[in-house]
């Protein structure tokens, strides 16, 4: 066996994917680190930026190695930092704060489709920065009070059984709904707090987006997010539950664009990932059959959105094909 095989099909992939991510927040932490009035977030994004950048050279290495094209990814074309913010009190840190949370799930599973040691230690390594600067920008939120906590409870004084398959009852109108546990109580809160930053986030490129049909294709997500916001704090209100709001995020006046709309787009799509993800576990985890049902309806609108951007993406010429198989033709 060679000292170094050559990279698998999946190794290949996670490496692309990385590229490509690892280049929108690398350019769009550009505009945020020179729009930045809180000296702490500066030097927080200012110390993520360096700490990623050699990972984006680090796969390019690896791709040339193997005679694999090095994608696009984001260039210095797709930010304008000379323009006005966009956003302001806190929103840049809750950001990143939310794309740390994507980095999280996406480096965990990456490490499960490599084989060669130099492509595991390098997804290692970002885990350990993806987790360290999840928990520095949670810190600063919390500390700036920009991040409300999911609502404290009261709890039985002793371990439960299910007795009774009412316990699973939900979607009956005529049979009382049991209270919200406290695993599902977690996961409708993650659906509320990670919504609001993209709903805050959506409209913002809305109101910048340089081509009519993406402006309004951000309108349409906005309003998405905004319903689904709605749907999940009814829920939690209906059991007397508090759902604290963020102060913090505002969208400026401002309509002149900081980010391409082609890196926009490519945001918007790593968000309907996550979000896809993030209510298939809330379904997995939630025995109360009224809410898989609630959530499986909103997988189902997030999966037709990015559909539809899909579609936009390619009318831009804007979606850059993973590295393909070669199948050599028939002479």
């Amino acid at each position: 066996m060679p000292e170094s095989p050559s990279m698998t099909s999946s190794e290949i992939g996670v490496l692309w994917t990385t590229y490509q991510q690892k280049t929108m927040i690398l350019r769009m932490m550009e505009y945020f680190i020179e729009k930045a009035d809180d000296e702490e977030a500066k030097k927080i994004m200012t110390d993520l930026s360096l700490e990623v950048s050699p990972y984006v050279s680090k796969i390019t290495t690896l791709f040339q190695n193997e005679g694999i094209a090095v994608p696009v990814g984001f260039t210095s074309e797709d930010v304008n930092k000379d323009v006005p913010k966009l956003f302001d009190n806190g929103f840049d840190i809750m950001f990143i704060r939310l794309v740390k949370q994507i980095s999280m799930g996406m480096h965990t599973l990456n490490l499960t489709m490599t084989y060669r040691s130099d492509i595991t230690l390098l997804f290692r390594e970002l885990t350990n920065i993806t987790q360290k600067y999840y928990d520095i920008c949670t810190q600063y939120l919390l500390k700036k009070g920009l991040l409300p906590r999911a609502p404290y409870v009261t709890t039985t004084p002793s371990v439960q059984f299910v007795k009774d398959t009412n316990y699973l009852s939900g979607l009956n109108p005529f049979k009382e709904k049991r209270p919200l546990n406290t695993v599902e109580i977690g996961h409708l809160y993650h659906g509320i707090e990670s919504n609001t930053i993209g709903m805050q986030m959506i409209f913002g490129f809305a109101q910048s987006a340089t081509n009519r049909d993406i402006g309004e294709f951000f309108q349409k997500g906005g309003e998405l997010a905004k319903s689904i916001i709605t749907d999940l704090s009814k829920v939690m209100v209906e059991n007397d539950l508090q759902v604290p709001a963020t102060p913090g995020g505002n969208i400026t006046t401002s309509t002149v664009p900081p980010f391409s709309d082609k890196i926009m787009m490519y945001c918007i799509s790593l968000f309907c990932s996550f979000s896809l993800g993030g209510n298939s576990l809330g379904t997995s985890f939630s025995l109360r059959n009224d809410l898989p049902s609630k959530l499986s309806l909103f997988m189902k609108d997030i999966f037709e959105y990015a559909h539809e951007g899909a579609k936009l993406m390619i009318k831009y010429e804007w979606m850059e094909e993973p590295p393909q198989t070669s199948i050599p033709k028939p002479k």
